[in-house]
């Protein structure tokens, strides 16, 4: 695996969740991978779990790590080409690039949404940069349109709490003040539509994802239908993708709080596992009584994240 991007690169999943199990079983079984290798890790924008769980990931398997902010650690960077550079940006992101790859063997990007232009977002204008010249391999640590560390995560963990052998798992859509990429949403559809599970996604309208997340994956406006039978309802915000009306892309088209998931909607499941990629807006996206639930999966579902970086560097180190 040169690159880490989406769920294909993972290849097979069973094959993905019986490495994930090993290296459950033994953190440490391939700390001899990563001797005298070093992991960059880059961040354009803040981070709790992605940085501590990758982190520990690479120190697992015997890397050295070299944590970068670029907004507070480093020159302000310019990723247009062409511009002329007379403003606040004294470096280019072409030139940073393989200085810094000069210095490690593997590198992780963190870079979100930035709103401005739909197309910059979806083309992964900054995560591709990093992957055509650095030489190194790449992964993302969450980019403009995915977080596939997170959704692998939430295939391991739904796959150790699963009761049956194809659940059925529905991705809400929750309210949110502020409006939030559709990475963590898209990277969710991309993994369960490569899983054995029953996926549904249910939204309100104009907030219809990306086709090539969707896929073949039901989609349910009316969110009690959606929820019916559920084994696992997945809550997240993302504001509009843009997909009926471009001009809306990155708006805030609803804040129903009828979406927020509380008791009166876990009870329409299937006595549902709930779960979310954190940090929450409590009563907004979840209610307390839910979210502190024996069925929340919110803990378990962060720890899995140090086993999902695990399985992703170990395979990246594996192809050097």
């Amino acid at each position: 695996m040169k690159t880490y991007t989406n769920v294909f690169d993972l290849g097979d999943l069973k094959t993905a969740l019986a490495e994930a199990a090993e290296i459950k079983q033994d953190r440490y079984k391939y700390e001899a991978l990563g001797k005298h290798k070093t992991c960059l890790l880059i961040f354009f924008n803040n981070s709790l779990r992605t940085r501590l769980s990758t982190q520990k990931a690479a120190r697992n398997l015997g890397m050295d790590v070299i944590v970068l902010d670029v907004n507070q650690g480093a020159w302000k960077l310019e990723t247009e080409r062409g511009v002329i550079m007379d403003g606040d940006k004294s470096e280019h992101l072409l030139e940073a690039i393989p200085v810094m790859a000069s210095y490690c063997d593997v590198i992780g990007v963190r870079s979100f949404a930035r709103f401005e232009s739909r197309e910059d977002d979806y083309t992964e204008k900054i995560l591709n940069q990093f992957i055509r010249y650095s030489g190194k391999p790449v992964f993302s640590m969450e980019a403009a349109t995915g977080h596939p560390l997170q959704a692998f995560a939430d295939l391991i963990t739904i796959e150790e709490y699963k009761r049956t052998e194809r659940p059925k798992v529905v991705l809400t859509w929750a309210p949110h003040p502020r409006a939030l990429p559709q990475a963590v949403p898209n990277s969710f559809a991309d993994f369960m539509n490569e899983a054995d599970v029953d996926f549904v996604i249910t939204h309100p309208e104009g907030y219809e994802l990306d086709p090539q997340f969707v896929r073949g994956a039901q989609v349910e406006y009316d969110q009690k239908k959606a929820f019916e039978g559920a084994d696992f309802i997945y809550a997240k915000n993302w504001a509009c993708p843009g997909v009926t009306r471009p001009e809306d892309y990155g708006k805030v088209l609803c804040k129903d709080r009828s979406w927020t998931v509380d008791t009166e909607h876990m009870s329409w499941t299937n006595n549902a596992f709930f779960m979310h990629c954190l940090p929450v807006r409590r009563n907004m996206i979840v209610s307390d009584e839910v979210i502190e639930a024996p069925t929340s999966l919110v803990i378990p579902e962060a720890a899995n994240r140090e086993i999902s970086a695990t399985v992703v560097l170990k395979r990246l180190l594996q192809a050097l």
